[in-house]
């Protein structure tokens, strides 16, 4: 008999679904370019504040969220690839595949914080570094593309593997928050209340707000021009 547990909380389903449409509207906006590019920038900074929301809501959210409860060690890899796992939430390679794509997005929303593109675009920390500098972070901001295509791609085939071939449905408890599980025993999600979320919330806007530019001193003004006097 099944027994019905609230595995993924409410705050966690909003960041990996946010996630994605915001991913994949970055992917859109960089291949239109042009004006796009103004928010290709802006779906970065967003993709940013999601990414640090949900690595502090891995340490103060509930249960199955926290990378504490998730994060394999070598003897559970061997476990599951040996097909001896059992357990909720993220899988051993399930959950090397989260830490992986999390801190590519950050690496990448931040490479894109400097970055330029040479003709109108420059991220707002342009200014924090030299040309130079800016043009080899746009270079591996650029190459690093394909590494997200490929991590996003083996994301979906593993999904969909799951899903279809070993009959464990990971979508609908992203989507519904609740897994039917076989031992009773399993508890549901606990954790992750008002205060925590408000914790999250704050750190991730502070974040965004720093790559946006907010640290930096204010543009130096603009003198203003002078009539020659004859």
């Amino acid at each position: 008999m099944k027994h019905p547990i609230l595995l993924w909380d409410l705050p966690t389903r909003l960041a990996h679904w946010l996630l994605v449409a915001l991913v994949a509207s970055a992917i859109v906006s960089v291949k239109i370019g042009g004006n796009a590019m103004e928010w290709h920038g802006r779906i970065g900074l967003a993709i940013f504040g999601v990414v640090v929301f949900r690595i502090v809501w891995g340490v103060v959210g509930s249960t199955y969220a926290r990378f504490a409860q998730f994060l394999p060690t070598p003897a559970e890899i061997r476990a599951y690839l040996r097909g001896h796992w059992r357990g909720v939430g993220h899988n051993p390679l399930g959950a090397l595949s989260t830490v992986a794509l999390l801190s590519l997005m950050a690496g990448q929303a931040l490479a894109g914080a400097f970055a330029n593109d040479d003709i109108a675009f420059y991220g707002p920390l342009y200014h924090a570094v030299s040309s130079e500098l800016s043009g080899w972070i746009s270079g591996l901001h650029r190459q690093a593309e394909w590494i997200v295509y490929g991590l996003v791609g083996l994301h979906v085939a593993a999904v969909m593997w799951h899903t279809h071939v070993k009959k464990d449905n990971l979508i609908r408890p992203m989507i519904t928050g609740i897994k039917a599980v076989d031992d009773p025993a399993i508890p549901a999600a606990r954790g992750g209340g008002p205060v925590a979320l408000v914790v999250a919330l704050a750190i991730a806007g502070f974040a965004v707000w720093a790559v946006s530019g907010g640290l930096l001193p204010p543009p130096a003004p603009v003198p203003a021009a002078t009539t020659p006097a004859w």
